[in-house]
């Protein structure tokens, strides 16, 4: 029997950077479980040092830039703490049983955007499903989101039935309800500003290649596509 890889992917960008990127989290379903163990002892370490609970979603875009409030003290006001835990939360991502990362970009300037975020994703897939079979495994995509993006499913059901390896559509997962998708998050956030290199922000230009560079699937920073 084939090994089965999961996928779980998540967006980041912005149409006025006119920069789109993806980033997902894979592993073999035998190290869901030991990974998924291990995310959740540093969520329970990050409640007992910071007082932030294990349920709260770490959106990244949100969480970076202040807002809500996660612990109900003043440690939420300082984005000094908010940076240092999404650093923590990368490195906690790479060690994770069994985890590989990766990223792919793509600039649309000239194309709108929607359109260049279709293809981006598709151009995805299609590499995605080539490794797959290269290595004879199947896969699974589990996608943010809510499934009302029809581009989603048109680039699944694109690939060739009679030879592909990537199963069904992407399963959709909103972030709130899922600790997989967050972590894709976490990953696709660092990876747009690995290129996007927004001034201002230069401590987080690196966190992708120094932090999960050494578990990305393809190369050690976002690919261009």
């Amino acid at each position: 029997m084939s090994d089965v890889r999961l996928f779980y992917m998540d967006d980041s960008g912005a149409q006025t950077s006119q920069l789109v990127v993806y980033g997902w989290v894979e592993l073999s379903v035998s190290d869901w479980r030991p990974a998924l163990r291990s995310w959740l002892d540093w969520r329970k370490a990050l409640h007992a040092s910071a007082g932030l609970p294990a349920s709260y979603e770490l959106h990244a875009t949100k969480f970076v830039n202040g807002r809500g409030r996660p612990t109900g003290t003043g440690w939420d006001r300082s984005k000094a703490n908010r940076s240092a835990v999404v650093v923590d939360a990368l490195s906690a991502i790479a060690a994770m049983p069994g985890v590989r990362t990766g990223a792919v970009c793509r600039d649309t300037t000239g194309t709108r955007y929607v359109d260049a975020k279709a293809g981006l994703y598709a151009d995805l897939v299609t590499e995605i499903d080539a490794r797959l079979v290269a290595t004879g495994h199947h896969g699974f995509v589990v996608m943010d989101g809510d499934g009302t993006d029809p581009s989603y499913r048109q680039a699944h059901r694109s690939l060739e039935l009679a030879t592909r390896n990537l199963v069904e559509d992407p399963f959709f997962q909103g972030s709130h309800l899922s600790q997989w998708v967050q972590v894709a998050d976490l990953v696709a956030y660092a990876a747009y500003q690995c290129v996007l290199r927004a001034p201002g922000k230069e401590l987080m230009w690196d966190w992708y290649p120094e932090l999960l560079g050494r578990v990305c699937a393809v190369g050690g920073k976002p690919q261009v596509m």
